[in-house]
């Protein structure tokens, strides 16, 4: 299946951006009659039939849809903090994208060692991995947030902070206190980890202590492991 990702389609006929045209025409040597399929990112799966096959405008006749493709049986964001090293938290993006997650909120903390992100670049991370992985939900990237400030915002469901200071007595093991079906936010601090003050305000705003195992993770490991971790319980 060749799926290419289109937010602003429109029925019954759509014209495929420049880019996307050449990657069509001219990568794939797709032809007029040939099928592709295309994505709003919000759940509906086209079935598309080429009607004009140009390297710059390749149109499309749209023969079939269907409705909440691939949707999730729960909801997850991950509010993680930027690597220093950009190619890592871009790994992470690429991954979670691929097992399934619907919110991911670059967060600055105390110990950040990166402070600002290309959210274009980061973007085009994402929607690489929603073609390669099929899936029909682009996840919402936000813009990079105040850990604080993402504390303190209203949010529907559980919520988690996942921290290695022994100095705090309790974390729990996430695989074994969430349930199917939750709304779950997870907070994944920095290299150095969330600062004692973050973690306290967090538990104060009704995060819940967690821990991902025994082993010691790097930033963009644990975040892919929490990602896994939700998905299984959920039988993903």
């Amino acid at each position: 299946m060749q799926l290419f990702y289109a937010p602003d389609v429109t029925l019954p006929l759509y014209t495929l951006n420049d880019e996307e045209s050449k990657h069509c025409v001219r990568v794939l040597r797709l032809r007029q009659g040939d099928t592709l399929h295309l994505t709003d990112g919000r759940g509906s799966l086209h079935r598309c039939e080429i009607v004009e096959a140009h390297q710059h405008h390749c149109t499309v006749k749209i023969v079939e849809t269907q409705t909440e493709y691939g949707k999730l049986p729960y909801s997850l964001t991950m509010a993680v903090a930027p690597t220093k090293n950009i190619d890592r938290y871009e790994w992470f993006l690429e991954k979670a994208t691929e097992v399934g997650i619907d919110r991911i909120v670059p967060i600055e903390c105390d110990h950040s060692e990166r402070r600002t992100i290309k959210h274009e670049r980061e973007e085009r991370v994402i929607t690489s991995a929603v073609k390669q992985s099929i899936k029909a939900y682009h996840p919402v990237l936000d813009a990079m947030t105040d850990v604080k400030e993402l504390i303190s915002a209203p949010f529907e469901g559980r919520k988690f902070i996942a921290h290695c200071d022994s100095s705090f007595e309790k974390r729990d093991y996430l695989p074994s206190i969430i349930k199917k079906t939750e709304n779950i936010l997870i907070l994944i601090g920095p290299e150095g980890d969330f600062s004692p003050e973050e973690i306290n305000f967090a538990l104060e705003n009704g995060f819940e202590a967690i821990s991902l195992g025994n082993q010691r993770l790097r930033t963009e490991t644990a975040a892919v492991a929490a990602t896994v971790m939700v998905a299984t319980i959920n039988g993903m």
